[in-house]
């Protein structure tokens, strides 16, 4: 926003979607895309599109994958690999097919990406990491930093143009979620929570569930928490412990015999799940 009033607009804007982010993000994006479209940005999305599926039924989600897997998200497993396949990857494979950034290459010259990293102490230490790394094809710049502007800055420059600050951005099953994020996502996100940890369960070793292990001040799984909260029916919650984990199971076991280019994808099966429309054993 504050570029484009400077008439320094962006050649290209870029959003990273791995399926999964919270509604209002969604939401938000809509509403976004429809400003730049009006002053002639150019806004892509861009995905992860995993290309081997052995046995398992296609899946075009951080959610299918980790369904499909029977795992957890990689943060709560204490790794961040997350962003780097389902964020970081997209991007940088859409850039190297991008005509101007070709052309910039083939003449010796790098990429120059604008990093939303503001003023702000936390930031600051991220930004002192990303700095010091030197990449052949890109020239990072931070246009936060150059201004001096932290977050409350940025709050307050996008409430002065009319309109509303977006959202905290994440997964809606993100392992760093924060207890009153879990309070206000609807019923359909709890539901998918409850089935992920429960699919999940039966390998996990070293971790509870989404949050890893519990603290004093939360539990490790966000199951607990839902149950806790009454966020769910509890009769809901025993159902898709009880069911959907198994359900699954023969879902895959089937799509394995039928040839990849005809099996139903996971998202299909998640569809039905979210309907309610699986039939218990």
């Amino acid at each position: 926003m504050e570029l484009e009033a400077r008439g320094e607009a962006p050649d290209l804007v870029l959003s990273a979607d791995p399926g999964a982010e919270k509604p209002e993000t969604y939401a938000y994006q809509e509403m976004m895309a429809a400003w730049m479209a009006a002053r002639g940005i150019p806004y892509e999305i861009v995905r992860y599109v995993p290309r081997r599926f052995k046995h398992w039924p296609p899946y075009y989600s951080i959610l299918a994958n980790v369904l499909t897997n029977a795992t957890l998200p990689s943060i709560s497993l204490g790794r961040h690999s997350c962003s780097l396949k389902w964020k970081v990857a997209p991007q940088d494979a859409y850039l190297r097919d991008w005509a101007p950034a070709q052309t910039a290459w083939s003449r010796g010259q790098k990429v120059v990406r604008l990093i939303g990293y503001d003023a702000s102490p936390a930031d600051s230490r991220r930004y002192a990491h990303a700095s010091a790394i030197d990449d052949p094809l890109f020239e990072c710049r931070y246009p936060l930093r150059e201004w001096g502007w932290t977050r409350d800055r940025c709050v307050a420059r996008i409430v002065s143009a009319g309109l509303p600050v977006p959202p905290k951005s994440s997964c809606f099953f993100c392992g760093a979620i924060r207890p009153d994020e879990v309070r206000a996502l609807p019923s359909w996100c709890l539901r998918l929570i409850v089935l992920i940890e429960a699919r999940a369960e039966p390998r996990l070793r070293s971790v509870e569930g989404l949050w890893r292990r519990s603290t004093k001040t939360k539990p490790g799984k966000i199951t607990d928490f839902i149950r806790a909260e009454r966020l769910l029916p509890e009769a809901e919650i025993a159902a898709i412990r009880r069911d959907a984990p198994t359900n699954l199971i023969r879902f895959q076991d089937a799509a394995s015999l039928v040839p990849v280019s005809e099996r139903p994808t996971m998202e299909a099966w998640i569809a039905t799940f979210n309907a309610g429309l699986m039939e218990a054993e």
